[in-house]
């Protein structure tokens, strides 16, 4: 009898399992912090909803923008998929590689979220692409570091290089950078660029329509060729994945980095109250001030083998709950717009993105994707070899004219 027992809980236990509809992420949020936050949702999403069985495959983020093509073009794909906002979510989309993703917002995608995010999330009309937080860029530093040069954060690019230049001379690298994957020396040409030429400039060399070898395009690397000279950015940063370079700051032995808000999510808790931000400096007076604002969130993949599953949990994302609770945990700007931001950092982060003229997603997410790959190599090949600009340039732009033809 007891044997009978064990067996029909045996046989219970399978048809419960059995009975559930599995739906599978592919996460590139491998960071500690963002994982476990995830983790957590994953965990209350399958308690509210006990039909599902969430399974997570976690990769780190570099492998994961390699392997993402070859799983929306594999019969297998996942159900879920993390990616961005922009270009990089469209060129997906052109192709027919995601399915839509309309019918889960309730009253329509502006009741979740703000009018201006869905030319982000959206191609040809439909979206594709549900935001589940957004940050700010600026030029993170270390407080106790500026406090004991009596250093206060510069809002023009005279006063940044006087900063530089006092940092450099007690001693401390004045900026950090880690581009070994590329995409940190984008956020640099980005600023640059919209505070030397301005967004709908920046807008249009994005989208193909201004040669690299445009005297505005020239104008942005001799600043920027300013700050190579003087030796201000971290030696050797080609060794080293911006995780890494962020721990010179971290030990205070550099002092700035121009990053995104995430970095906080590395940085150890004793270092967190001490780092700080300040808008990128104003350049040229006559430019607006625009700042990048990367969009993260889901995607269904076309191939995709539960998306009904896909749509209920991504459902549950855009929920205000949801968005609340991964943005709280993280110090982060809920894409959802009724939630409020969750600490004091993240209001002054808003207030910075309130006051701007205008914004862009990243230099890789608002490009070609081919585009962005060449972009960045020439961008870290000019940091290492300020010289060969001219034919850095030039290269630059063979391949704009090749692949926007």
């Amino acid at each position: 009898m007891r044997k009978f027992a064990v067996v029909l809980m045996v046989l219970l236990f399978v048809a419960v399992v059995w009975g559930k509809q599995t739906v599978v992420v592919n996460s590139y949020m491998s960071d500690p912090a963002p994982k476990q936050v995830f983790a957590e949702l994953v965990q209350i999403f399958e308690e509210r909803y006990p039909d599902y069985d969430i399974v997570v495959n976690t990769f780190a983020h570099e492998d994961f923008k390699t392997l993402l093509r070859t799983w929306l073009n594999s019969p297998n794909a996942p159900d879920v998929v993390t990616w961005f906002a922009g270009e990089r979510m469209r060129y997906f989309a052109s192709k027919g590689l995601l399915a839509p993703i309309d019918d889960i917002f309730d009253g329509g995608f502006d009741a979740y979220f703000p009018k201006a995010f869905f030319s982000s999330c959206s191609y040809d009309g439909k979206v594709y692409f549900l935001p589940q937080s957004w940050y700010w860029w600026g030029v993170y530093y270390r407080k106790s570091i500026f406090e004991k040069y009596g250093i206060k954060p510069p809002t023009t690019w005279k006063q940044f290089l006087d900063v530089c230049e006092t940092l450099k001379k007690n001693g401390i690298i004045p900026i950090t950078i880690g581009t070994k994957y590329l995409w940190t020396a984008a956020g640099w040409f980005d600023y640059l660029n919209m505070r030397v030429n301005g967004i709908e400039f920046h807008t249009k060399l994005t989208a193909g329509e201004i040669p690299y070898t445009d005297p505005r395009v020239k104008k942005v690397f001799e600043y920027w060729k300013q700050l190579v000279d003087r030796g201000y950015f971290l030696e050797n940063h080609t060794a080293y994945s911006w995780q890494e370079a962020a721990t010179f700051l971290f030990r205070g032995e550099a002092a700035m980095y121009l990053m995104g808000q995430f970095i906080k999510d590395v940085a150890p808790e004793d270092v967190k109250n001490d780092l700080d931000f300040f808008r990128f400096p104003i350049i040229d007076g006559t430019v607006g001030l625009y700042e990048d604002t990367p969009i993260d969130g889901f995607m269904i993949p076309a191939r995709a083998k539960n998306k009904e599953g896909a749509k209920v949990f991504l459902k549950f994302i855009a929920s205000e709950f949801a968005q609340e609770y991964f943005a709280k945990k993280l110090g982060r700007l809920a894409a959802n717009k009724n939630v409020a931001p969750p600490d004091p950092h993240a209001e002054k982060g808003l207030q910075m993105i309130l006051d701007s003229d205008g914004v862009m997603q990243f230099y890789d997410r608002d490009t070609n994707p081919e585009m962005a790959t060449v972009g960045m190599n020439g961008f870290v090949q000019f940091m290492v070899t300020p010289g060969m600009l001219d034919q850095i340039l030039e290269n630059l732009e063979k391949e704009r004219v090749r692949i926007f033809k």
